[in-house]
């Protein structure tokens, strides 16, 4: 395999050494070039075609959102934010995922040693060379079901990784107001989830949220795990709800998809529908086994709209996955497996 060639933006000259300095530790990846503000960014990319740019977010000039936005544009290629706002400024990296951005990165703070900070900075970049680009102004629109559902008693289980910020978009869009109770864990900081929960509450029609201890799985309720400190499960019997665990990582994440089916498999059986989404690795794949196992019905996407097919991948090829469907189907597919007034052959 060739070199990952990346061109790192940053307009500190400390902050551009040191990330070049920790991808040079990866004998896969190549530092290409550096630039300090998108007018020296846009000419090097013409002169060194690289596979990759680590972008930040405040720059003089242009800030890298605007000149994400041209990138996705004129020119779309992989493109891993890395920015103090990353961990600060959830709602400015969430725009940089939806406008095209295949990762994010935070950068070394008091707290956070670079180190910890850029502990997988390599691996998303190495991620970000093999993923589809898929711009945020190419995203299929997505429509929320008509009046006719009606939930039929079965919740729904997603799992997401990187490029879950559009997939989630485009799923839960097409959910009615009314959807089946649904949970998700997807992998994101913490500092992301409560403006991710926020941010998807104000697109879908049915109510969102950060899964808080002890709430109860009801009709029209979407939970999205907390990043961070715990796993999200799903407990009890005759009313199920969410639990948040403080285990170790699993899968190398915490909360980990795994962990999450693995629950959703143990309570909920036959009456759930399992989903994987575009993500990196393997966590989700033996949960969604789990839950096939149990009598669940499974969805995975497809490689061709996934940004990196290996989550859903590892899914279809140990068995966990019934169907696999391209993004744009997916939601409708849920709201048609759990609506009790769908005709069955």
């Amino acid at each position: 395999m060739s070199s990952v060639r990346v061109l790192v933006v940053d307009d500190s000259a400390t902050m551009r050494s040191l990330i070049s300095a920790v991808l040079r530790r990866d004998p896969e990846i190549s530092v290409v070039g550096q630039a300090g503000d998108p007018l020296e960014a846009r000419e090097a990319i013409k002169q060194l075609n690289p596979d990759v740019i680590t972008l930040d977010v405040e720059m003089p000039n242009m800030n890298g959102l605007a000149f994400l936005e041209k990138i996705m544009r004129l020119r779309p290629m992989p493109v891993v934010m890395v920015s103090t706002l990353t961990q600060v400024g959830a709602d400015v990296s969430l725009a940089a995922l939806e406008i095209g951005a295949i990762d994010c990165v935070g950068k070394p703070s008091a707290g956070v040693p670079a180190e910890q900070a850029f502990a997988s900075l390599a691996a998303k970049v190495k991620a970000a060379a093999r993923a589809r680009v898929r711009p945020g102004s190419d995203r299929a629109p997505s429509h929320a079901a008509g009046g006719d559902f009606k939930p039929d008693g079965r919740i729904v289980a997603i799992g997401s990784s990187t490029g879950g910020v559009e997939a989630l978009l485009s799923v839960l869009s097409a959910f009615p107001a009314n959807c089946p109770p649904t949970v998700i864990t997807q992998h994101m900081p913490g500092t992301f989830t409560r403006s991710f929960a926020e941010r998807l509450n104000r697109t879908c029609a049915a109510h969102v949220e950060e899964a808080s201890e002890g709430a109860q799985l009801r009709v029209g309720q979407i939970y999205l795990a907390p990043g961070g400190d715990n796993h999200l499960q799903v407990v009890g019997s005759t009313q199920l709800r969410c639990r948040l665990v403080p285990e170790p990582a699993v899968n190398g994440h915490r909360p980990s998809v795994d962990v999450l089916f693995d629950s959703v498999a143990r309570v909920a059986g036959k009456g759930a529908v399992g989903v994987i989404l575009t993500g990196m690795g393997r966590d989700g794949a033996n949960g969604l086994l789990s839950m096939r196992n149990a009598g669940a019905a499974t969805i995975g996407q497809n490689e061709q709209t996934s940004v990196v097919y290996g989550m859903p991948r590892v899914a279809f090829e140990v068995g966990a996955v019934e169907r696999q469907l391209p993004l744009e189907r997916i939601g409708a597919e849920i709201i048609n497996r759990c609506n009790a007034t769908r005709e069955t052959a």
